[in-house]
């Protein structure tokens, strides 16, 4: 099985909001077990989500880095993979997303490790994120993530977040 979502069925699921709702679409998010059980952690290594950043000249960032020369900042590269990463879970909890959004969960990133930036990413490109979960130690879950455009690989790091809700106070 899988997965393909707009910017509306992102956010039905991500919190963020313009201007920080960074991924545009999702491709595909695939799992080499076809996300039978969310409770066993050793499962969802091999998780994938490919999504994608369409990178535009409007975006508040082109203003002030670089003027005359706009280069997409690292750290939004590094936001823009780890919200991709987010939507690995995604599947195992597409029948309970209202129920969830109500007691605030969260994907939280709390990590970041072996960043590396390998060639610029300008307005007028689209960014291609490929992320892996490579190990899930609930509540943390580790990813390889990818940013490429075109062929070129323009970023890559590995990602720790920790999966948070909420409980709710009755």
């Amino acid at each position: 099985m899988s997965y393909r979502l707009d910017r509306a069925g992102i956010m039905k699921y991500l919190p963020h909001r313009d201007p920080f709702l960074m991924i545009d679409e999702v491709t595909e998010i695939t799992s080499p077990d076809g996300f039978k059980d969310f409770r066993n952690d050793r499962s969802k290594a091999g998780i994938k989500v490919v999504a994608w950043k369409n990178v535009q000249a409007t975006e508040h960032w082109v203003k002030g880095h670089f003027p005359g020369n706009p280069i997409l900042p690292g750290v939004l590269i590094i936001e823009t993979m780890a919200q991709a990463a987010a939507m690995s879970v995604y599947p195992f909890l597409e029948a309970d997303i209202d129920r969830l959004a109500e007691r605030d969960f969260r994907v939280i990133l709390c990590g970041v490790d072996s960043a590396r930036f390998r060639r610029p990413v300008v307005p007028g490109e689209k960014l291609r994120l490929d992320v892996e979960v490579i190990r899930v130690r609930s509540p943390l879950w580790s990813f390889k993530a990818k940013a490429w455009v075109g062929d070129q690989l323009a970023a890559e790091a590995d990602i720790l977040a920790n999966l948070y809700l909420k409980e709710s106070v009755s």
